[in-house]
């Protein structure tokens, strides 16, 4: 199957912040009282934000490149491509989410100059991790998000 990515607009960033996770991805609900902030975070070109729809046209990932995929009090200090990483939370556990990600990939190397890919995974996720680990990213890195203390794991991808 292939996959069609578009610059974010405002309505695909409305429908996205509005997509509801089940209890064990509830960390990834957007907060109601943020969208109209989080709405235009996602149309800054700066943020290079993307909407991703099947060959149907509907509306079932997103992703980001660039600072914005990053989590406060990380260690980012090598050069690499961060990408942050969302989909519609009735396909996460269909199976699709590795060829979306692989698709991600393949988007980002021919659209950015890069050698080296980076994310950033809550410790918890561990559908996530296994994931990218399938896909050939190494873990480089664990911290605690110095709001709340909450565990991220950083992983790395050679292009």
């Amino acid at each position: 199957m292939s996959y069609l990515f578009s610059p974010m607009n405002e309505k695909s960033a409305r429908i996205i912040l509005n997509w509801r996770y089940d209890e064990s991805l509830h960390f990834y609900n957007y907060n109601p009282s943020e969208i109209e902030e989080t709405v235009q975070e996602f149309l800054n070109p700066k943020n290079a934000y993307y909407s991703i729809f099947n060959n149907r046209n509907e509306l079932i990932a997103y992703c980001c490149f660039g600072t914005d995929a990053r989590v406060k009090g990380g260690n980012y200090d090598t050069e690499a491509l961060d990408v942050g990483f969302g989909i519609r939370p009735n396909l996460s556990k269909r199976g699709i989410t590795f060829r979306i990600i692989n698709a991600v990939y393949n988007f980002a190397k021919s659209h950015f100059l890069t050698t080296l890919f980076r994310v950033t995974v809550a410790e918890f996720n561990q559908q996530a991790i296994r994931i990218y680990k399938k896909a050939g990213f190494k873990q480089v890195q664990k911290f605690k998000r110095k709001q709340d203390g909450m565990d991220f794991l950083v992983f790395t991808l050679e292009a």
